[in-house]
């Protein structure tokens, strides 16, 4: 079957700010010190499963810079958003455009900012996963949980799904949990990450929005046959995200299937979790950027030098900073979160440095 890749990069990662910026959000930058953006390497995530057929979704303050970062053959297929609608808007118009060009086809849609460790695990646990898309199911993938965590939705598995092994109905999608219900979930063992990554026929997850909202998926097909209308219809479309428009209901209707993912996965979702993707150069903070720059006496956590000028921690365990010569945040990695309180802040009082 013709597999199709959905990327949608949007969002500004305002947990990592000031780095990650309205202008330049973190999808845009390398993050594991590769050598490439997280962009970049989920196209070359995807390109054995899809080779050219990827659409990104993103919006259109970003898309010279994504079609920068990507191959011509990809470059050429990225939809730019007038605004932003949340993750089903954007996938759904990709799933419409896809229906259209290939209404056989098998899509999966996967976030322009997430890290892979192993793309090889990866692409046989999407092969599986399109396996059981093309009997009609919208299946998600599901990370098997290391750790208690409270900043993701999680998976409760259902029964076995006859005929494709290792894939399990979904009985429900569960909200963020708090620490003591994560834990339960963890030493359970039926529950997975929800890492909001869907693979479904076109048409499936299309008529599935039908189902609970027949008007916002009659549109996204109406503006895919006709991009003339993207304009105007745009800025109607409800505001919501994939996982509420969709795939909880259709769980509900007992149409969803989780197939694991087994391969390390992270959503680098602030700079705790950054902290943790960078290699260790020493006994020091890990640091992205120019080592040289960062000079360290007993502390340890993660430093970022994009300013270019040296900083020196002494005696900080657990320290962040993060200086991009503009903007300079000093925090711990264990309130990494609150990051996303500071710029709420500085909206109202310095929107020109977000």
């Amino acid at each position: 079957m013709g597999f199709w890749a959905v990327v949608p990069a949007g969002g500004a990662g305002t947990r990592l700010w000031p780095l990650s910026r309205r202008d330049d959000p973190k999808f845009l930058h390398d993050l594991t010190g590769s050598g490439s953006s997280l962009l970049q390497q989920t196209r070359a995530r995807l390109e054995p499963l899809a080779g050219d057929r990827v659409v990104v979704v993103t919006g259109a303050a970003h898309a010279d810079a994504v079609r920068a970062q990507l191959p011509d053959a990809v470059a050429a297929r990225v939809v730019a958003e007038p605004s932003p609608r949340d993750s089903m808007a954007a996938i759904g118009l990709a799933a419409a455009l896809i229906e259209r060009q290939d209404p056989d086809a098998v899509l999966g849609s996967f976030a322009a900012d997430h890290v892979v460790a192993d793309d090889a695990a990866f692409a046989e646990c999407v092969r599986r996963a399109a396996a059981v898309a093309a009997d009609g199911w919208l299946v998600t993938l599901g990370v098997r949980p290391t750790y208690a965590a409270t900043g993701f939705g999680w998976i409760h598995l259902g029964e076995e799904l006859a005929g494709h092994p290792g894939a399990h109905a979904v009985a429900q999608f569960v909200e963020k949990p708090d620490a003591d219900r994560a834990a339960v979930y963890l030493a359970g063992g039926e529950h997975r990450w929800n890492a909001g990554m869907f693979v479904a026929r076109p048409g499936v997850l299309l008529d599935l929005l039908a189902d609970s909202d027949p008007g916002f998926a009659a549109e996204l097909r109406a503006m895919a046959a006709d991009p003339s209308l993207v304009g105007a219809a745009w800025p109607t479309l409800p505001k919501i995200a994939i996982d509420h428009a969709v795939a909880e209901p259709a769980a509900d209707a007992g149409r969803v299937a989780v197939v694991e993912a087994d391969f390390d996965w992270e959503d680098v979702g602030d700079f705790a979790a950054l902290a943790g993707l960078l290699p260790a150069t020493g006994p020091g903070p890990r640091v992205l950027g120019d080592a040289a720059l960062v000079h360290a006496i007993d502390s340890d956590g993660v430093v970022v030098p994009a300013g270019g000028r040296p900083v020196a921690v002494v005696g900080v365990p657990g320290v962040v900073v993060v200086d991009t010569g503009d903007a300079l945040l000093v925090t711990t990695v264990e309130r990494a979160q609150d990051v996303k309180r500071l710029v709420a802040e500085l909206g109202a009082t310095r929107p020109d440095l977000l």
